[in-house]
């Protein structure tokens, strides 16, 4: 029996493990191409194409859990929003890790009160760890330190948005969507009962938010294998024991780690650490960057390894451990993001646009800082009936802050066919952080929740550039020209974004009584404009 099995085994009856090797066979379906590409949504383009009578919703939203931020505040502004989920819309026992300014967003938009955002808060600690395998290790404040409970925050939501008017369809599952002239007809079926139950229903705008997996989102993509993944196994278990004073035999368990590793590339991968309290135990993760390639790790091999080096990184024996749940996935990220849907009335959001950089796990984080965003823009979009593909294709735009972190990523994985110094990521990313952490917390905070901007990012390139010469050279040849020659690319396109974001927001409220006159189409593509530059440069960040 393997350490995988030994340890899963007794979870939810077996369940966990199964549910593994489920996750493994789609990641291998993943590494072989071997893609399923669902013709979900449909286009009437023949002459007889009819117009929907009525249209029952302005919105409807595919995918519950993460959807319901969206359609809370969508409910709130007025607009019918019905809410499609496969099952019950409920958060997961493990918290979601966040930073506290990040979730003001909430309040902003009159989703949660003070006191609802506070009970919200699960868990919280300070201070949290950056550590490189014989490189810096240093810590920061305030930043991904806070636990966000699920329950609470859906069931609140869920109350927020049924109260404003939106209808909640649960134990139902999207099937297909047909495009008409003036709505969408989209079909369901009822998955709790024995027999099914379908359901029709119109609307002017389809949003999919059913993440990575989304049958629309692999519909658009059309098979495409995925540039790069992020693998990810963990636990949240009991058992850890606290830190006596002057004892280094054990772990402060009231810290967290954003991003350790501990030991050198092993297996063409390049290991990484992050572990925080959680309310009932300790959670820790160990996750990797690799391509789709055949030969790439399974999940179930990713899990041997942590078990075989949690030992050493939290300081304890895996017999003192009571494992409560087992943390497990593939991200796949593609270049090609955030998608633009092919389609009128449709839209992508959150992990099934691939909004998220290839950095990140994606899911609520990302969610979070675009939720306002979204909200305004799909907001304006229903106003002006500005629900083309074009556009809708305004609401994901191109943005050098994302797309520039690809570099980042590729220099943080290693092909099959290289073979590096095994300790080469390790010191790249001690000197890029060590002088990060010389210049401060505005240039060191932004980049660790996922933000790139312009100064912080040139001043990081010559802070290392000087204090450490010759170590971007060494990354060079396993990074490959043309990939940095695209990032130069991204890297001025970074700096005209943060020129016009700059321009943009200032002369805005200068010309906005005279933009209010103009055709509600032309204010929602002027809008777009704003906020493509803004979020494009990493101007969204406030620390």
């Amino acid at each position: 029996m393997t350490l995988t099995e030994q340890m899963l085994s007794p979870l939810s009856d077996g369940h966990v493990l199964t549910g593994l090797r489920r996750a493994d066979q789609m990641w291998s379906n993943y590494k072989t191409a071997n893609i399923s590409v669902p013709e979900v949504v449909h286009v009437r383009k023949d002459s007889s194409a009819t117009e929907l009578e009525p249209v029952e919703w302005d919105v409807a939203i595919a995918g519950g859990t993460l959807g319901i931020l969206l359609g809370a505040a969508l409910a709130q502004k007025g607009w019918r929003v019905v809410l499609i989920e496969r099952g019950i819309l409920k958060g997961r026992e493990q918290e979601w890790n966040i930073s506290r300014q990040e979730l003001q967003v909430f309040v902003d938009l009159d989703l949660l009160t003070v006191d609802e955002l506070e009970r919200a808060i699960a868990t919280e600690y300070n201070p949290a760890r950056l550590s490189f395998h014989k490189g810096t290790e240093f810590w920061v404040e305030d930043v991904l330190n806070v636990g966000v409970d699920p329950i609470y925050l859906l069931d609140t939501l869920k109350q927020k948005f049924l109260d404003a008017g939106g209808r909640l369809l649960e134990n139902t599952a999207f099937q297909s969507a047909t495009i008409h002239p003036n709505g969408v007809s989209i079909h369901t079926e009822n998955t709790h009962t024995e027999n099914i139950e379908k359901q029709r229903i119109t609307t002017r705008l389809l949003i999919d938010a059913m993440g990575h997996f989304s049958p629309i989102a692999r519909q658009a993509r059309n098979g495409q294998q995925p540039d790069a993944v992020c693998l990810v196994v963990g636990t949240c278990a009991e058992g850890y024991a606290a830190e006596a004073e002057g004892d280094r035999s054990s772990v402060d368990l009231s810290t967290g780690d954003i991003f350790a590793s501990i030991t050198p590339i092993q297996n063409h991968c390049q290991y990484f650490w992050e572990a925080f309290p959680a309310r009932d135990g300790r959670t820790t993760y160990l996750f990797t960057y690799v391509d789709a390639q055949p030969a790439r790790l399974s999940l179930e091999d990713l899990f041997e390894d942590y078990w075989r080096l949690l030992p050493d990184y939290q300081r304890i024996s895996l017999e003192q451990l009571k494992v409560r749940r087992a943390l497990f996935g593939f991200f796949p990220c593609y270049r090609n993001s955030p998608l633009q849907l092919p389609w009128n009335r449709t839209l992508a959001v959150g992990d099934s646009s691939g909004s998220q950089s290839p950095l990140s796990f994606g899911g609520f984080g990302s969610m979070v800082r675009h939720l306002a965003r979204l909200t305004r823009g799909v907001h304006e979009a229903l106003d002006a009936d500005a629900l083309s593909q074009k556009d809708l294709a305004k609401l994901q735009p191109y943005q050098p802050s994302l797309s520039i972190t690809w570099l980042f990523q590729r220099s943080m994985s290693v092909g099959l066919h290289q073979n590096p110094d095994p300790n080469q990521i390790n010191e790249l990313l001690s000197g890029v952080f060590e002088a990060m952490n010389d210049l401060g917390d505005p240039v060191l905070k932004p980049f660790l929740q996922d933000v790139v901007q312009f100064r912080a990012l040139t001043r990081t390139l010559f802070q290392t550039t000087l204090k450490f010469p010759l170590l971007g050279l060494k990354v060079v040849p396993y990074v490959g020209l043309l990939s940095l020659l695209k990032w130069v690319v991204h890297y001025v396109n970074l700096g005209i974004y943060a020129i016009q974001s700059r321009l943009g927001s200032a002369i805005y409220p200068l010309l906005k009584p005279l933009f209010t006159t103009l055709p509600p189409k032309f204010q929602y593509t002027f809008s777009r404009w704003i906020d493509m530059w803004v979020y494009g440069s990493g101007g969204d960040y406030h620390g």
